[in-house]
């Protein structure tokens, strides 16, 4: 008969997969047996849980319903358009600088 596990003890397990793979650099599959073993559950379930819980992070749309790839594209195209702009304020800032130094001659 199937147990039930509450949705904090999914989520604190998919946790501790992710965190094991992240740490130590292993497998998923090592980390779904050793977790599973150490929390008393079997590798298959916590691999069921892993591919949902992605499943509902890629479900859960940055604004403007656009994806995290596409996101990440529009901020970094974002990030050169202002980079270039702030140049260009920077070299306009620097020459009427120097234009305000300058003697005036009438």
């Amino acid at each position: 008969m199937p147990r039930k596990y509450s949705v904090e003890f999914r989520e604190k397990a998919v946790h501790q997969v992710v965190e094991m793979i992240r740490l130590e650099s292993c497998s998923r599959q090592r980390a779904y047996e050793e977790v599973g073993e150490l929390l008393g559950v079997s590798h298959h379930t916590l691999r069921a849980w892993y591919r949902d819980s992605i499943a509902v992070n890629e479900q859960a749309l940055p604004s403007g319903g656009e994806t995290v790839e596409e996101e990440l594209k529009r901020l970094r195209r974002e990030n050169r358009e202002l980079k270039r702009a702030n140049a260009i304020l920077k070299t306009a800032s620097a020459f009427f600088a120097a234009e305000l130094d300058r003697p005036m001659t009438k």
